[in-house]
């Protein structure tokens, strides 16, 4: 086992990482907070325009009820539909 581990690509991989984060212990890995600049707020900013295509969550919720309800009618027609098939094939024998 030990000799798969040496010659392993994976295992040369893991312990060149754990070398060059062994050497960098003293550069904290998080940057200091800086201010967004006006570029940045404006990209962050509230469009008006694009208002339209956001979906609402109350809206969503709406259309996923429907489509479950749709679901359920149509299964339990065609349930209905092979029980009346299966009475008439049934019957006529």
């Amino acid at each position: 086992m030990a000799f798969f581990l040496q010659k392993s690509s994976l295992a040369n991989h893991l312990r060149s990482s754990y070398q060059k984060t062994e050497g960098s212990l003293a550069v904290p890995s998080r940057a200091f907070h800086v201010e967004l600049g006006d570029r940045e707020k404006a990209l962050l900013a509230k469009d008006p325009s694009l208002r339209r295509f956001k979906s609402y969550k109350k809206s969503v919720w709406r259309l996923k009820r429907i489509g479950d309800v749709l679901t359920i009618v149509v299964v339990a027609v065609m349930r209905e539909e092979a029980r009346n098939q299966a009475k008439a094939a049934g019957g006529s024998e």
